[in-house]
């Protein structure tokens, strides 16, 4: 794998007109795993390694990094810490080691900075448009139904703490 993505996990919630409806029904963590669900397929199918970084900024906790089994990477920032800010250093230090790495927000400035420290940028649109892009070629590709789906829902394949986790967060724990 070469690629790797950096996603501003709200702003992308922000952005998607399936999330957008999501969080407008009062169900955040639902568009959250809904995206999550979305950057796992496009991950696997893409063969791209996935960072989604979710703002915690009024947290009073340390920033936590969780590794989904499905390979997708999910932090959530440090108290005072901004989504914009930990995505920017680790796309810095991830250009340095010659991974190519692309930036996901449509926040201007960000793409702008990010750009001129050698990554690349999707825009919320363009990525939601690739996302939906790679799904149609996987459904296309895969076009014969499974004896069993048992297995391979996102929610099988979750460390059971990371599942308790977003439970938890879902039900506003």
């Amino acid at each position: 794998m070469s690629n790797l993505l950096l996603v501003d996990g709200y702003n992308m919630i922000g952005a998607w007109p399936i999330l957008i409806e999501l969080k407008d029904q009062g169900d955040l963590a639902g568009a959250r795993e809904q995206l999550l669900r979305d950057l796992t397929d496009f991950g696997h199918y893409r063969d791209w390694r996935v960072t989604v970084v979710f703002d915690a900024y009024t947290t009073t906790c340390d920033m936590t990094t969780e590794t989904l089994i499905s390979g997708i990477e999910v932090c959530y920032t440090a108290q005072f810490q901004t989504a914009d800010t930990f995505i920017e250093q680790r796309s810095l230090a991830l250009v340095r080691t010659g991974l190519k790495v692309w930036v996901a927000t449509s926040d201007r400035a960000q793409q702008i900075l990010v750009q001129s420290q050698g990554a690349h940028i999707f825009s919320a649109d363009r990525l939601h448009r690739e996302v939906t892009k790679a799904h149609r070629e996987q459904q296309h590709h895969h076009h014969k139904p499974s004896a069993s789906r048992k297995g391979r829902m996102l929610e099988d394949q979750l460390d059971p703490t990371v599942r308790d986790r977003l439970l938890r967060l879902r039900e506003g724990l």
